[in-house]
């Protein structure tokens, strides 16, 4: 979640960015293009013709045509990390940026097409990761007197609503396309596993078991699937999801029930931190990483 101007590194070593498409079902691998500086967290635009990274604090637009990059204009919002979620109709984005007062992750939207930024949360840290699919609610990740909990609040600003009330981490609140359920990922019985609530934060359900620290679910926009990144519980603390660490692209039903490995990669923070599902719920997209020589 935090904002680096310098190449990513590993034991003195660079690391190239690959974007990257994967059908959920077969596996199939798709090279879109390399870049040997930090992009991560792809987002899929509603019509399919581009992807959203971020980049050394700023927004890109990449056409899947073209395979070119375009920088969105986002005002002072040159701080944003990789939790960037693009709007129902996706005529605007809403980031975190890490503030210039005391360098802090706050929300903000602006339009897609470019513009300058509002403010929508006050209070940091504040990380986001949902907009709900009626428009008008943020989802997102924020500590609170030491606890990271799950909040909501509405699109323009307004009081806060809090979710989530447990000790450790909760993190990464995205709504279903149907509106009614929020997914997270929550440490509360350990390692960290796949959560669902409704909106209200009602019903908290555990979703996933695995002996394995599962981070940022996304749900398909049929509603079907959600995809998730897993780390090794050998290789992190539950409460981190750090770069630079092999993890798999894992997809399981909505209903719950067993997971399939989509791909195994060289990656973990910036992977896959916001929802990448292609709009006919087929494909992911998401980045990996490759020490340079």
């Amino acid at each position: 979640m935090q904002i680096s101007n310098e190449p990513r590194k590993l034991e003195g070593r660079s690391v190239t960015s690959i974007l990257e498409v994967a059908n959920v079902f077969s596996g199939e691998r798709s090279v879109l293009a390399e870049f040997d500086f930090l992009i991560e967290a792809p987002n899929w635009t509603r019509d399919g013709r581009q992807l959203i990274y971020n980049s050394l604090g700023r927004l890109y637009t990449f056409d899947l045509t073209s395979r070119e990059s375009e920088i969105v204009y986002s005002g002072y919002a040159i701080r944003c990390n990789n939790d960037h979620v693009l709007s129902p109709d996706n005529s605007l984005v809403a980031v975190s940026h890490h503030t210039n007062e005391d360098g802090q992750s706050r929300i903000y939207t602006f339009p897609l097409k470019g513009g300058n930024p509002i403010l929508i949360t006050p209070m940091a840290p504040s990380y986001l990761h949902g907009w709900s699919p009626d428009g008008n609610t943020l989802a997102y990740c924020a500590e609170r007197n030491g606890e990271y909990n799950i909040y909501t609040i509405p699109v323009n600003g307004g009081i806060e609503t809090q979710l989530t009330c447990t000790t450790g981490m909760n993190d990464g609140p995205e709504y279903s396309p149907s509106g009614k359920h929020i997914w997270f990922n929550s440490v509360r019985t350990g390692l960290m596993q796949v959560w669902r609530m409704n909106t209200d934060g009602s019903e908290q359900v555990q979703m996933t078991f695995e002996e394995s620290n599962n981070w940022f679910p996304h749900v398909s926009p049929d509603g079907e699937w959600v995809a998730y990144i897993s780390y090794s519980k050998s290789d992190v603390s539950p409460s981190d999801h750090p770069a630079n660490k092999n993890v798999e692209i894992r997809v399981m039903p909505t209903r719950g029930g067993k997971f399939h490995t989509v791909v195994k990669l060289f990656g973990g923070q910036g992977t896959l931190n916001v929802n990448s599902w292609s709009p006919d719920s087929k494909k992911l997209a998401f980045v990996s990483y490759r020490l340079q020589e």
